[in-house]
């Protein structure tokens, strides 16, 4: 009889992906080798490579262990650099997580974030439309004078 090890723990991920697929430019996807990211191993580099949370503030996000985080970290790192060094593409996808009803990361201005539904607003002229996922809306900027939208 095998000995089974404590079950995995579900990672908590607040990732809203631009894009899933990436590959070299000019290279037919026919000829090229694939790797695969889990979406919790995307989520490890975005907390700490990309907002620079601490590795004890990333694992506290994830519902982790540091140790966990550590190992999914390093993972992602040694994928992206195979890809990166051996032309390869990167799909992100799969794993073992769940998503978290609203965005726990932090906001510009420290607040917290405030999950997929809402309105982008400008705060000079007040003009609002609905917000896409995915496209945070203090990256849009507003049709009717050209500030960046916040969101509400």
């Amino acid at each position: 009889m095998k000995k089974r090890g404590r079950p995995k723990l579900l990672r908590q991920v607040g990732l809203e992906l631009e894009a899933d697929y990436f590959k070299p430019a000019g290279v037919p996807m026919s000829s090229l080798e694939s790797i695969e990211l889990d979406i919790e191993e995307a989520e490890a580099i975005r907390l700490m490579d990309l907002k620079g949370l601490s590795q004890e503030e990333a694992a506290e996000e994830m519902g982790i262990s540091r140790g966990t985080l550590w190992r999914e970290l390093q993972e992602a790192r040694r994928k992206i650099a195979d890809a990166l060094i051996n032309g390869k593409a990167i799909q992100i996808k799969g794993g073992h997580y769940e998503l978290k009803e609203k965005m726990v990361g932090r906001g510009r201005q420290g607040g917290f974030g405030l999950g997929p539904g809402g309105e982008c607003v400008c705060p000079d002229c007040g003009y609002k439309e609905s917000h896409a996922r995915g496209q945070p809306c203090y990256q849009k900027t507003c049709p009717k004078c050209g500030a960046k939208m916040t969101r509400s």
